[in-house]
């Protein structure tokens, strides 16, 4: 074994480390700054997409070219987020029903973080953790972070929803072996927020 290989893992294990507490420090800030008004909570969320992606590029995530197989299956697995919950009980409202205006701006907004939080969770970290841990332990730390980084924003009562929706997300990440799936299933579900 080569010097190499026997440092991945050591590397793999602090990526994984300094990933996770920049993804805390950022879901804290933007808390932080969110504050009550549109431009306020859109300037906070752009910031916060734009550095997940940046730190997820330091830690090495590259975008690629997504399959149209993949982008399929994110389609499929967005469906599956936003009618599931409407199955199960279509009396209650969203848990996280939003209408900022404007939409064109909450759109945009909107997209990046879920860029940030897909190119950090699903792509940098979760390719760190399942070289180091393996494939069950990425989904499992992935989906934790995803559902603790709402809670600044949304409160405790979000948790149970965002880490079966993490679950689901992880597992389109392995179904599909990259991010694109997760990243449409995601943005589907959070702007179909605007009219749910």
């Amino acid at each position: 074994m080569t010097a190499a290989a026997r440092l991945r893992p050591r590397h793999d294990a602090a990526t994984a480390l300094w990933l996770g507490a920049g993804l805390a420090a950022a879901s804290l800030a933007r808390a932080a700054l969110n504050g009550h008004a549109a431009f306020s909570a859109f300037a906070a969320g752009a910031a916060f997409g734009t550095a997940l992606v940046a730190m997820a590029v330091v830690a090495g995530w590259r975008p690629a070219r997504p399959a149209i197989g993949s982008l399929l299956v994110g389609v499929l697995g967005g469906l599956v987020l936003v009618v599931l919950p409407r199955l199960a009980d279509p009396l209650v409202p969203a848990l996280i029903g939003m209408r900022p205006e404007p939409l064109a701006g909450w759109v945009l907004v909107t997209t990046v973080v879920v860029a940030g939080e897909e190119a950090l969770l699903r792509g940098a970290l979760f390719g760190a953790l399942e070289r180091f841990a393996g494939p069950v332990a990425a989904v499992a730390v992935t989906s934790l972070a995803f559902a603790l980084m709402h809670v600044p924003l949304y409160g405790w009562q979000v948790v149970p929803l965002d880490l079966g929706v993490g679950v689901w997300l992880a597992g389109l990440r392995l179904a599909t072996g990259g991010v694109a799936a997760p990243a449409v299933a995601h943005g589907i579900a959070d702007l179909s927020t605007w009219w749910i």
